[in-house]
């Protein structure tokens, strides 16, 4: 399963098919760790069941872009990379503290990425892209910030979601009760997804109004990946 934020980004062509393979990543990790719980495993062991799920849904997605653009692109590269990396790591430990990390670590690093970059003048989103759609400097520009900081929201809520002190506090005061923190943070990456896709719909009218004219009829930005 590839990494829900990275994929609201705009993708090339074949990008509906990575898409529905994302989407389908997900949805497997979900059904795999219901399916561990609904069979009595505390909430950390089903997750680190799971997990597998993650490691086989990287793969294969990693595997569909190489077959469908025909080449190893960066961006969906390093998500899978870093989803493969921490998913065998959760399986070698049988820790689920991996899994989670991942979001924060994934997420921080491409923040400081685009932040960064552009604080030093560059557009590392348009390098990482440029070639998925026309549109201006300018339009580049936003869009890096954006997502920058989008990244960044992403990594703090995920370290506090993943807080299993914060969890036992919060659940009881909001009505919850008691909730396992693994039943918690498996539901926001859920929540993650639905909010990846509207983040990435939000984006849309942006580049639409700034596509290059010469060149935006043979190239449409593709739908919101999540």
């Amino acid at each position: 399963m590839s990494e829900e934020a990275p994929q609201t980004l705009p993708e090339r062509k074949g990008g509906s098919i990575r898409h529905w393979v994302d989407f389908g990543g997900l949805l497997l990790f979900a059904l795999t760790f219901i399916f561990f719980r609904l069979r009595g495993l505390p909430g950390d062991e089903a997750l680190v069941n799971a997990t597998w799920a993650l490691v086989v849904g990287s793969a294969v997605g990693v595997a569909v872009g190489l077959l469908v653009e025909k080449r190893l692109a960066l961006l969906p590269l390093i998500v899978g990379g870093f989803a493969l990396v921490f998913g065998v790591l959760t399986l070698i430990t049988q820790d689920d503290l991996w899994v989670k990390l991942k979001v924060t670590i994934l997420n921080l690093c491409l923040a400081l990425a685009l932040i960064g970059g552009r604080a030093m003048g560059k557009q590392p989103l348009k390098a990482l892209l440029g070639d998925v759609i026309p549109i201006t400097d300018r339009a580049w520009n936003i869009l890096t910030l954006r997502y920058g900081i989008y990244f960044a929201c992403i990594a703090v809520v995920n370290e506090l979601v993943r807080s299993e002190t914060l969890v036992a506090w919060v659940t009881p005061r909001i009505g919850l009760g008691h909730m396992d923190p693994a039943d918690v943070w498996v539901s926001f990456r859920g929540v993650l997804w639905i909010a990846s896709s509207v983040f990435g719909l939000a984006n849309l009218p942006l580049i639409f109004r700034n596509l290059v004219a010469d060149e935006s009829a043979d190239t449409a930005p593709a739908g919101p990946e999540a």
